[in-house]
């Protein structure tokens, strides 16, 4: 029986190395947006995504001061009422980065008035 080049494992292999690479590429590619560029996370981002182009793994970093402010990631009910949901996910550091899933993701600070007063933003990622 004749053998060809390479063997069958060598071609998996081969095969998983490369999807392997692609991943890593993904991956260095994501980029990182400071929320509410130099003014960073305070009222009247509502807006601050607009004209931007996120894709799924890309890093959100809200810089806040953690006195005054939080992140919470909610749903689109929460988003729309100004609530937090039960199980919402709450950050607090004052210096969070929060990665992207695909789809809309969407945050609010929950002290009270903060989300009434636009500070609240809605990303979409491809």
């Amino acid at each position: 029986m004749a053998q060809g080049r390479g063997s069958a494992s060598d071609v998996v292999a081969l095969g998983i190395a490369l999807l392997c690479l692609l991943l890593l590429c993904e991956i260095g590619e994501a980029a990182v947006y400071t929320v509410g560029d130099s003014k960073g996370w305070t009222f009247n981002t509502v807006g601050w995504p607009k004209g931007k182009r996120f894709r799924a793994g890309d890093v959100l970093a809200f810089k806040y001061s953690l006195t005054a402010h939080n992140v919470v990631a909610v749903n689109a009910a929460g988003y729309s009422r100004c609530t937090t949901p039960r199980g919402s996910r709450v950050y607090k550091t004052g210096n969070d980065r929060i990665r992207l899933r695909k789809g809309t993701n969407y945050f609010i600070c929950n002290f009270v008035g903060h989300c009434q007063a636009g500070m609240k933003i809605a990303v979409t990622a491809a």
